[in-house]
């Protein structure tokens, strides 16, 4: 059993509410894994800029979506949700033992290098025409605004260097693909395929840019065979029940014999968890669990109550609070 529950919590997947929008490319990836482990959720739409007052109550301030919610603990970024829905699902799995190791590694490159790739790509005027199409001239700028703040730390790509990279790329999956193989590491699916695939979903959202994959063809058919796997949520919910929900629910003691120290921080005391790429702001709590791959900090929110709120160690910046 995953070391940060103790046995008392047992958590059922009919329990899970991920916090999303529909345009989130870091969303879809996550609704493809629930949509393949074939798993029921609940669905709390979000809004895709601040100010986002529900949301940050649950996190503490941290406001890169998607996060999943059960009960009363709250789980931050994609890479971190993957694992913890692996847990709770492991059939059918998307780290299989032949490829986990590389897989974490195909993912990590897909969800930073790849993904900002394809941003800058769909990003050029044609593909923002298009993906903005719903918004008026001042969501637009308020749009602009909060993505200028939101990713000040990632260097800004040229779109010629953004094409002639994705194309380079395009062309590394097609061998992947070769024959219509149906996974890009082996027989068995990965967390490589779903985090590749909310890239290249983002680029097929992206009106006349979008064509640049029809040039691949086993790239398109098995973009289209990503893409028919993901189903609607099992039920909706607004974002003030799943504040009452987590404020009914009392947050189980984490218990692991896994504490990883490499911060000099024990265990109780203060700190602050940060992303370190996008989305800087700090959450600030009691640190309840340090393992190798995983932060959890408790803390007090006024209108929930206690929550417990979890970060992969990859990509965050742990802080003890002065």
């Amino acid at each position: 059993m995953n070391p940060s529950f103790s046995d008392s919590q047992i958590v059922q997947v009919d329990q899970l509410i991920l916090h999303h929008y529909a345009t989130s490319p870091y969303s879809e990836k996550i609704r493809a894994i629930l949509s393949f482990k074939d798993v029921p959720w609940t669905s709390v739409e979000v809004p895709a800029i601040m100010p986002k007052p529900d949301y940050v109550a649950l996190t503490g301030g941290y406001r890169r979506v998607p996060i999943l919610q059960i009960g009363a603990h709250i789980y931050c970024d994609t890479a971190l949700i993957a694992e913890v829905l692996e847990r709770l699902a492991p059939s059918p799995a998307i780290f299989p033992p032949e490829s986990a190791g590389t897989a974490r590694f195909f993912a990590q490159w897909a969800d930073s290098v790849l993904f900002w790739t394809t941003a800058a790509y769909v990003f050029q005027k044609e593909g923002a025409a298009s993906l903005l199409s719903h918004l008026t001239d001042d969501e637009k700028k308020a749009f602009a605004v909060d993505r200028g703040e939101f990713r000040s730390r990632i260097p800004r790509m040229a779109s010629s260097e953004a094409t002639a990279a994705l194309l380079i790329y395009l062309r590394r999956f097609e061998t992947m693909l070769i024959d219509d193989r149906v996974w890009l590491l082996g027989s068995s699916a990965s967390i490589a395929d779903f985090s590749v695939y909310h890239c290249l979903w983002f680029v097929r959202r992206s009106g006349p840019l979008a064509a640049i994959i029809d040039d691949f063809p086993y790239v398109a058919g098995w973009y289209e065979r990503m893409r028919r796997l993901v189903q609607p949520p099992h039920a909706d919910m607004t974002s003030e029940a799943a504040l009452r929900h987590a404020s009914d629910e009392v947050p189980q003691e984490l218990e692991s014999e896994f504490y990883t120290d490499t911060h000099g921080i024990s265990l109780g005391e203060q700190v602050t968890v940060t992303p370190v790429d996008t989305g800087c702001d700090p959450v600030q709590g009691e640190l309840v669990l340090a393992m190798r791959d995983e932060l959890a900090l408790r803390r007090f929110d006024d209108r929930v109550g206690e929550l417990i709120v979890h970060f992969p160690r990859l990509g965050f910046e742990m802080k003890k609070v002065a």
